[in-house]
């Protein structure tokens, strides 16, 4: 039995939580927010995001960020947007050890990656990532999963691989740490677009177009900025896309959908909530410019959230681009 903490009590985070708490481990969950804990000691449950999923008694739920001290493992499970207030916050009650962060995503004042936000905050901490296509309604139900774990320490990947992996959850290692984050962060925007594309009326020849050549823009990208191209062709990356793009389960897919329909931006991100690739989106077209790589999708998704560019003008400005090579 391992002592876990887990940070962070939206879907991913309590999904994560039942898991390991499946899997024999002492499992505790951290909100900063009183009244969300008070609902979940109550009632057990989180309806909204995971609906007839009951929370086990022996999970422990808190707001008192000290359980973190003398854990073996500690799960970052925030949206992008904390994850730099959370390793803050950590780092008064612990310096070191293996943190996991889930979260995907930029930090978009810097651009960085959220593992090297998190090695800012917390520099003598063994920091992993866990990525893959996994959405935390399935997770939760024990629907088999598989996952990538990276980081620079191998020893702390094996035993975040231990100690995740089950009957219904495989946990792969993979060195390539810039190549799992790249991925879960990049695909959010590509699933945005594929949301658009079909609350358009779009056809499956137009998505499965969209997917690809979103993919060959992730990894165009990604290898631009340290990267392996193969990292994408995995789990974290192909895997990931196509689950996020096809999936009623996805945010992002369902804000995108929302958009294409004609929905104004700001009024479909008040439907979904949290839509990481809103986000994302934003610091990827940065990225990109600064890089100098060409990401049409990426760009024009940048256009139609940030700039209310048309979208039908979407389709016409990709599909009539000068021609080239696939």
């Amino acid at each position: 039995m391992n002592k876990v903490t887990v940070l962070g009590a939206g879907g991913w985070g309590l999904a994560l939580a039942l898991s390991l708490n499946a899997n024999g481990h002492k499992v505790t969950v951290w909100s900063p927010f009183e009244e969300e804990v008070q609902n979940l000691l109550e009632n057990r449950t989180n309806e909204k995001l995971l609906s007839g999923i009951i929370i086990p008694n022996n999970i422990d739920i808190t707001t008192d960020l000290s359980v973190c001290k003398n854990d073996d493992l500690t799960v970052i499970a925030t949206p992008s947007f904390a994850v730099r207030q959370t390793a803050q916050r950590l780092k008064e009650v612990k310096s070191s050890g293996i943190i996991v962060n889930v979260a995907k995503g930029f930090e978009s004042t810097t651009l960085m990656r959220l593992s090297s936000v998190i090695e800012q905050e917390l520099p003598n901490a063994s920091i992993t990532v866990l990525s893959g296509p996994s959405h935390a309604e399935e997770v939760a139900r024990k629907i088999p999963t598989m996952l990538t774990v990276s980081g620079k320490d191998e020893a702390a990947c094996k035993k975040v691989q231990e100690i995740f992996s089950s009957e219904t959850l495989r946990v792969y290692t993979n060195p390539d740490i810039i190549g799992v984050e790249l991925g879960g962060a990049l695909k959010n925007v590509i699933a945005v677009a594929a949301g658009v594309c079909d609350g358009m009326g779009l056809g499956d020849n137009s998505k499965a177009a969209l997917i690809t050549r979103g993919l060959a823009e992730m990894a165009r990208l990604g290898e631009k900025l340290g990267a392996k191209a193969a990292t994408f062709s995995g789990l974290t990356g192909m895997g990931d896309l196509v689950v996020t793009c096809t999936s009623t389960h996805s945010r992002n897919h369902r804000f995108g959908e929302l958009v294409g329909k004609g929905c104004a931006v700001d009024m479909a991100l008040k439907q979904v909530g949290t839509v990481e690739g809103y986000f994302a989106c934003a610091s990827a077209y940065k990225l990109a410019q600064r890089c100098g790589v060409d990401t049409p999708i990426i760009e024009l998704t940048h256009k139609l959230l940030y700039e209310a560019y048309p979208v039908a003008d979407i389709v016409k400005t990709l599909m009539l681009r000068p021609f080239k090579e696939e």
